[in-house]
Order: structure tokens, then C-alpha cells, then sequence
């Protein structure tokens, strides 16, 4: 009866173990790619958007604001591909965006640079990242309803936290390449044909990730959803606009910390290539530390004190932490730690922020609604993020200017953190729960 019940056991958690990493492995390759963009940001600049004679500042500028034009698709992504997920089922829409992500990835690494292209080469470069931020869109919204709706009762904080895990691993999985080629390669090698390589490796990453969405099962919650009344259009856009508002914060400090963060350092602090890096790979150390212990705490005592505390972190130590770092004298057995704990503390956002979204909305809307509010979030507050503070830091002279983003964001957050949704009884009889306004959250989540 034990090895009966054993084995019984072990088939119940495969699905939902299956879909983890399904779910996951496609948030990596995302992460991976918009985190190389990140890291050869100059590079990219130069190659792309610098004619002869044109000034390096001017360059990242406009490197960054293709860079934000492709975060502003994301919305668009989420709200096609959401709807699609809502309709249609999750796993067809997985499939659908990881396609997209991977050509899209691999053709970048493919480009023509502007000396070869003219003033094509920009624009081809433009609407790549384009067609990466409308499957970007829709990514999230289907890989977290999957992860979610696939978890155990009382787990929905551990397995949504492996989604902002994968973020972390893509990030550093992108900070690993690019070290690895900036140790092997000269700078005129890196410039010249180096920088390529990370984007065709998307590839085989896609193909294999391809591999394991084939083989994934349409959610339980989905196929079993009863018929239930329309829901008030003005409520969920209201649940929308409140999820963006709760991880703005994540999305602002994420960006300022973990991706900018190496351009920053190099325009603004004059660090080398290699220094800005090891300082982002301690970053995302930090970062993916916290992640999921943060996801199983919140399943315990709740998603919003965790990142309320994560937040509350941020509008305390931002400003400290960047005068660290930028100060002559501090030591490098002091930066290190700095900028590790910079990350850990976007962690405690990170962590619990899927599942929160996630029971923020309806199983029947679910996609669309959880897919709108990140993808929203992050337009804003993660894809203009390069562009506002190198701007603002050219402006102004002031080089604490990314901890002023970070910390004026997360005290938003702080805010819509206390607000509630019109979904807390609506949620629960659907497949979800607004888990951010329950004392008890976390523990049970209702499924059909």
C-alpha cells in the first residue's frame, strides 16, 4: 500500500514539475537575450546606432530607446497572446511566443551592422526587438498562469518564484557569456564580430525549450473552468492598473540594478568592461539568492509583507548604496557586498511577485490580466529605464540618479501594496485570489 501510494504520489507531481520547467525555461532565454542587450549596450551602439562622427553618448541614447520601443510591444503581446491564452488554452500560446523569441533572437546575431547596412541597420535592429517585446508580452502571462495553475495547494509563491528565478539565471547566463567572451576576444574582436555570438546561441536554447512545451499538458484549471457571468470591465481594468502599480517597484529596481548597471558604471563611473560586469554578476547573485526562499515565505505569511519589506528596502538603502559604489575610497571588499545586496533586496520582490499577480485575476481573464500589468510595468518602469537615467545623468551631472528612479518607484509600490481589487470574492470562485489583501494567503488556493 505505501509503494502504491508512492507511485501515486510521484505521477501527481510530474505534471506540475513538467510545467515548471516549461514554464520557466522560456522566461530564461527571454532574460538571457534582453540581458546580453543590456551588457553590450556600447557595443551595440557603436555598431548600430554611431555613423562616423557621431558621439558615444548619443549612441547608447538611441541604443536605449530601441531598447524601451521593444518594451512598449509588450503590452501589446500581453493583451493578444493573453486573450489567445485565456481562449484558446495556455500551452498553444507557449509554444506560439517561444517561436517567435528564438528566430527573432538569433536573426539580431545575424544583422548587418550600420557600416555595412547604413541607415538600415538601425531599423532592421528595431523591429527585431519589436517582434521579441510582442512574444515577450505574451511569455509572462501564459508561462505564469501555467506554473501557477499547475501548483500544488499552498505552493502558487514557491512555483511562481521559479519564474523570477529564470530571470535571475538569464540574466547571469548572459553576464557569463559576455565574461567569458571578454576574456577570450580583444575589445576590436568583441566589437567586430564577438558581440554576434551570444544572440545565435538563443537557438539551440529555443529548440530545446520548443521540446518541452511540446510535450506539455493543458492546465487543469483551464480545461475544467465552469461558465461563469462577465466580469465588470472596469474592474479588471482597475486589477491591471493596480497589479502594475504593485511591481513597478521590481520593475524599476530590477532594471536600475541588474541590466543598466554596466553601461551606467562605464559612462558615468568610467569602469572598464570587465569591472561593470563583475559588478552586475555579484548583482544577480544576490538577486537570484532571494528569489525563491522569498516565493516560500510568502506562501507562509503572505506575498505583500514580503514585498513590502523588499520595497521598504529599496527607498532606504538606494541612495546609500550608489554613494558606495561611487566613492573613491570605498574598497572593493565593500562594493561587492553592496552590490549583492542590491540585488537580494529586488528578490524579495521578485519572489512573491508571479503568484500575487497571478491570484490578482480570474482563471478566465488570468492571462490577459496578470500578462497586461507586468508587461505594463515593465514598458515603463524596466524598458525606458536605460534611457531615463542616462539621459537624466547627462542632464543633470547627478550620478545618484538611478537610485532617485528606484526608490521613487518602489514607494509607489509601497502604496498600491495597500490597495484593494474588486476580485476578492469574484477571484476565489474562478480559480484565483487576490492574495496581497488576505491574511491567510497563500496557504489554499482554490482550484475548479
Amino acid at each position: 500500500m505505501e509503494r502504491e501510494h508512492e507511485e501515486r504520489t510521484d505521477a501527481g507531481r510530474r505534471p506540475s514539475v513538467r510545467a515548471l520547467v516549461a514554464g520557466s525555461v522560456g522566461n530564461f532565454i527571454e532574460w538571457y537575450e534582453f540581458g546580453v542587450y543590456g551588457y553590450f549596450a556600447t557595443v551595440i551602439a557603436e555598431r548600430f546606432f554611431t555613423p562616423a562622427g557621431g558621439g558615444t553618448v548619443e549612441g547608447l541614447v538611441k541604443t536605449y530607446a530601441s531598447f524601451a520601443l521593444a518594451f512598449f510591444f509588450r503590452p501589446v503581446g500581453a493583451a493578444l497572446f493573453g486573450r489567445l491564452g485565456d481562449r484558446i488554452g495556455r500551452r498553444p500560446v507557449l509554444i506560439l511566443v517561444i517561436s517567435l523569441m528564438t528566430v527573432t533572437t538569433a536573426l539580431i546575431g545575424a544583422l548587418p551592422a550600420y557600416a555595412t547596412a547604413g541607415a538600415l541597420a538601425p531599423w532592421l535592429l528595431t523591429l527585431l526587438r519589436v517582434l521579441q517585446g510582442l512574444s515577450a508580452g505574451g511569455e509572462f502571462g501564459g508561462a505564469v498562469a501555467v506554473m501557477t495553475e499547475f501548483a500544488p495547494p499552498g505552493r502558487r509563491g514557491l512555483y511562481g518564484a521559479w519564474q523570477s528565478f529564470t530571470v535571475a539565471l538569464g540574466l547571469l547566463g548572459g553576464a557569463g557569456v559576455a565574461a567569458v567572451l571578454a576574456s577570450l576576444l580583444s575589445e576590436d574582436q568583441l566589437s567586430a564580430w564577438g558581440w554576434r555570438l551570444p544572440f545565435l546561441l538563443a537557438l539551440p536554447m529555443g529548440l530545446g525549450a520548443l521540446w518541452l512545451r511540446l510535450r506539455l499538458d493543458e492546465t487543469p484549471t483551464f480545461r475544467e473552468q465552469e461558465p461563469a457571468e462577465t466580469l465588470p470591465a472596469r474592474d479588471v481594468a482597475w486589477a491591471i492598473v493596480l497589479g502594475a502599480g504593485r511591481v513597478m517597484g521590481w520593475a524599476a529596481a530590477g532594471y536600475a540594478f541588474l541590466v543598466v548597471l554596466p553601461s551606467y558604471l562605464q559612462t558615468a563611473l568610467h569602469a572598464t568592461f570587465r569591472e561593470a560586469l563583475t559588478a552586475t554578476v555579484l548583482a544577480n547573485l544576490g538577486f537570484a539568492a532571494t528569489i525563491i526562499p522569498a516565493g516560500l515565505l510568502s506562501d507562509r505569511v503572505g506575498r505583500r509583507p514580503v514585498m513590502l519589506t523588499g520595497a521598504g528596502l529599496v527607498v532606504v538603502l538606494a541612495v546609500p548604496l550608489l554613494d558606495l559604489l561611487q566613492s573613491p575610497g570605498t574598497s572593493t571588499s565593500l562594493k561587492g557586498p553592496a552590490v549583492l545586496l542590491a540585488g537580494a533586496i529586488v528578490g524579495l520582490m521578485a519572489g512573491p511577485g508571479p503568484a500575487l499577480l497571478a491570484e490578482m485575476f480570474p482563471t478566465r481573464v488570468r492571462c490577459t490580466g496578470l500578462g497586461l500589468a507586468y508587461a505594463l510595468s515593465n514598458a515603463v518602469f524596466s524598458g525606458c529605464a536605460g534611457l531615463i537615467i542616462t539621459e537624466a545623468v547627462k542632464r543633470t551631472g547627478n550620478v545618484d540618479v538611478p537610485a532617485y528612479y528606484a526608490a521613487a518607484a518602489c514607494a509607489v509600490s509601497m502604496l498600491a501594496l495597500f490597495k484593494k481589487t474588486a476580485f476578492n470574492g469574484i477571484a476565489g470562485k474562478a480559480g484565483g485570489t487576490d492574495a496581497g489583501d488576505r491574511p491567510d494567503v497563500g496557504n489554499v488556493v482554490r482550484r475548479h
